[in-house]
């Protein structure tokens, strides 16, 4: 028996299908575009090749994400909150704190014996998201994929007084042409991120241990301005992209296992039983 999380993120698509074991069989991350639909298809599509298996073998697809509704084939649909400490439960079982910080939200939550039981979300500005770093990033010329490595050059401390998206481009852009170092500029960016996303999170009571989640996290310089300001070691997954869409691939297999222990029908969409409808 197998398992898929659709995962479509603001930024970043994900898929993960997991096999009865939860063990990993097969994951594509691909960037978001303005079709959920056809990506969404294309993304399984490219899950189920690296697999080496058919769409009718999978027994159960829960879509979660900023675009889970446009997910035609998944049976279910459920919030990232919930796919998230899922997954970050899965890997590992005794974390009390998860933040994870994707292209346009932070979300913080408290975690216990898997489940969630409190939560924070930021509101709806780019302040404290992946998108902050992308923009600064633009401004100053510089690959997004470099930005972590350059923070971590920097020589001194600097503070970004401005937390606004909008005001840091114009703060950085200023103080570079007086003269402050490009490194030690993206190290001061990264630190009023992390300033920001802890902020948020100390609205719970963190409490060890913490883990870190999100596209962001792949960022080293990141990692190093969130251990900083959090003051607690932190542990980070192998691919902090995938937790979201791990959890809902568990979540699918935790609903059809319970389903079958009580000899009820699992109950899984007409339309995933057509190869031309999942194509369409």
């Amino acid at each position: 028996m197998y398992f898929t999380g659709v995962d479509i993120g603001s930024a970043m698509t994900k898929v993960a299908i997991l096999d009865a074991d939860d063990r990993m069989v097969s994951s594509v991350e691909v960037y978001t575009g303005p079709e959920h639909r056809k990506l969404a298809n294309k993304v399984m599509e490219n899950a189920l090749e690296k697999a080496n298996i058919s769409f009718e073998e999978i027994s159960y697809i829960i879509a979660t994400g900023y675009g889970r509704l446009n997910v035609p084939f998944a049976d279910r649909q459920l919030t990232e909150l919930s796919c998230h400490s899922k997954g970050v439960a899965s890997l590992f079982p005794d974390v009390k704190t998860a933040i994870d910080v994707g292209g346009q939200d932070i979300k913080c939550m408290k975690v216990n014996g898997g489940k969630m039981v409190d939560f924070v979300m930021n509101d709806k500005c780019a302040a404290g998201t992946g998108r902050y770093i992308e923009v600064v990033a633009d401004v100053l010329g510089v690959k997004l994929e470099d930005m972590g490595e350059l923070s971590l050059r920097a020589t001194k401390k600097l503070e970004i007084s401005s937390f606004c998206t909008i005001f840091t481009q114009q703060e950085v852009v200023s103080r570079l042409s007086n003269g402050e170092k490009l490194e030690d500029l993206v190290a001061g960016v990264h630190n009023a991120l992390a300033s920001t996303i802890v902020r948020l999170a100390l609205k719970l009571k963190i409490e060890p241990r913490v883990v870190l989640t999100g596209g962001v996290m792949k960022n080293a310089g990141m990692v190093k301005a969130m251990k900083e300001n959090l003051n607690y070691e932190v542990s980070i997954p192998e691919n902090p992209l995938l937790t979201g869409a791990i959890g809902a691939a568990i979540l699918g297999r935790e609903i059809t296992m319970k389903a079958l222990a009580i000899g009820e029908p699992i109950k899984t969409k007409e339309r995933r039983l057509s190869e031309a409808t999942f194509y369409t």
